[in-house]
């Protein structure tokens, strides 16, 4: 019984996306699909200890749900004309078009121009992350309760207005790629350094689907700098997972990894795509410098043969695109390596991320750097307090629990 839970939730974490996105597609509505899907995935609780997991878990599960969903609409039919439609539901052929993947084709739907910025992304997230409300919350530094009434008003405009789960024309999507990026980062960033304790400290599903994505995403857009950029970063990044966390389950800072376990290849394709864009001669938008600093770190065969300056240099770029707190703040790490950590801290004190773990943990790490023990202890204790990561959590406590007493 037990394996067959964690086979369960092993599925439930990979296919739930896939099968919200089919059921999607197939019933032009997201909250039945949603709901349908649930409804499966309690049946499997049900049936699978009993029957055994079958051997297409994936395929099982959007094939109960779609029924699930066919006996509702029949249920629920006052006309003969719901009634056929039902029946129709699962032959009816719908042509693919552009975007050749469910998934996708939900991403573009639900970042309709019709929806809020935030609405968005918030219910992208949840419906094709697959990412839970306080998930979401975290990605946000936002309120759970504010993340919940996005997705529910995100879901109830989409069927008010009669938006249709159907494929943009290749000339609509520039003006969709901006959000379906943003969405693509977020649940890469989620799978990169998962926030919820009781999940793995990385998600590699996450990272793979969302690099998948990007990729089909590359091939509809060539052309779109950003696109190749996001793809670039993700690469360079994905790049050193092998090397990001101890055997004993730390994370393992930048500076402190293993480099001969990075990712060759990956680092070269990564590199291929922001030389391409440089050479472009176009504008470098906030992803291709994101990509362009991922690059002089994995450039440098050794931490200390690290650029510095090119690095703040990108971050002074990138800041003048996004002057956004966080960009200042990873700016502020770079200082700390060519200025030293007094002029870092100068800038870290002046940022309103008192929320923020990474922000205490920044703060703990340059007093520490400075001799500050006491000061940096309650840096890290308020670091640790705020964490998700489990990884993460270990690293600041082992760091905290180094330093010299009072």
């Amino acid at each position: 019984m037990s394996d067959v839970g964690e086979v369960i939730t092993r599925v439930h974490r990979e296919e739930w996306a896939r099968v919200v996105a089919t059921l999607a597609r197939r019933l032009g509505d997201l909250d039945v699909a949603e709901e349908m899907a649930a409804e499966a995935f309690a049946t499997a609780v049900e049936r699978w200890p009993v029957d055994g997991v079958p051997p297409r878990p994936g395929a099982w599960l959007t094939t109960t749900a779609h029924r699930k969903a066919i006996d509702r609409l029949r249920r629920e039919a006052r006309r003969e004309e719901k009634h056929r439609e039902a029946l129709m539901l699962a032959d009816a052929p719908e042509p693919l078009g552009v975007i050749d993947d469910d998934r996708l084709r939900l991403i573009f739907t639900c970042c309709h121009p019709a929806l809020a910025v935030e609405a968005r992304i918030a219910l992208t997230l949840r419906m094709v992350g697959g990412l839970t409300v306080p998930e979401i919350a975290r990605a946000f530094l936002a309120q759970e309760t504010a993340v919940g009434r996005r997705i529910t008003r995100a879901k109830a405009k989409i069927k008010a207005a009669g938006i249709p789960y159907g494929v943009p024309y290749r000339e609509d999507l520039p003006a969709r790629v901006a959000g379906v990026l943003t969405v693509l980062y977020l649940i890469f960033n989620e799978g990169y350094l998962a926030s919820d304790p009781a999940k793995a400290a990385i998600r590699s599903d996450l990272t793979a689907e969302a690099i998948r994505l990007t990729r089909l995403v590359h091939a509809l857009l060539p052309t779109d700098g950003e696109v190749a950029g996001l793809l670039a970063l993700m690469l360079l990044t994905e790049a050193r997972r092998a090397a990001r966390v101890s055997a004993s389950g730390d994370l393992v800072t930048l500076a402190e990894q293993d480099r001969g376990a990075w990712d060759r290849e990956l680092i070269a394709e990564g590199h291929a795509l922001v030389r391409a864009r440089i050479a472009s001669g176009q504008a470098p938008g906030r992803y291709q410098i994101l990509a362009a600093i991922n690059a002089v770190h994995t450039d440098a065969r050794d931490a200390r043969d690290t650029d510095w300056s090119q690095i703040v240099a990108l971050y002074d770029h990138l800041a003048r695109l996004d002057p956004s707190p966080i960009v200042r703040l990873n700016r502020a790490i770079a200082v700390a390596e060519l200025d030293g950590p007094q002029v870092a801290l100068a800038e870290v004190d002046a940022l309103p991320l008192d929320g923020y773990h990474a922000f205490h943990a920044t703060r703990a790490d340059l007093l520490r750097r400075l001799g500050h023990s006491t000061q940096s202890r309650a840096e890290y204790d308020r670091a640790i307090e705020l964490a998700g990561n489990t990884a993460e959590t270990a690293y600041l406590i082992r760091r905290r629990d180094q330093l010299a007493g009072p």
